[in-house]
């Protein structure tokens, strides 16, 4: 082999090296961004299920408050307070 087919070769192994260093390292990122990814995935899934409860006791309370007013009509009604 001549030094100028030397030379390439050397210059390819290095460049094989650095793509395998290069490869190592990405698959490292992309395993920290997956379990990143996973964290905010399970956060958003219980802020989620927060909003679903808040709004569950919202209707809750839109419910004691609709029975509140019925009852405080028929009051009304039979005191005979109310135009109705």
């Amino acid at each position: 082999m001549t030094d100028v087919e030397n030379l390439i070769i050397e210059h390819l192994r290095a460049l094989r090296s650095e793509i395998q260093t290069f490869r190592t390292e990405m698959q490292g990122e992309f395993r920290d961004v997956k379990a990143r990814l996973s964290t905010l995935e399970v956060a958003l899934s219980g802020v989620k299920r927060d909003q679903a409860e808040s709004l569950a006791d919202y209707a809750r309370q839109q419910m004691s408050l609709d029975q509140i007013v019925e009852r405080i009509q028929r009051i009304e009604r039979r005191l005979e307070l109310s135009d109705g």
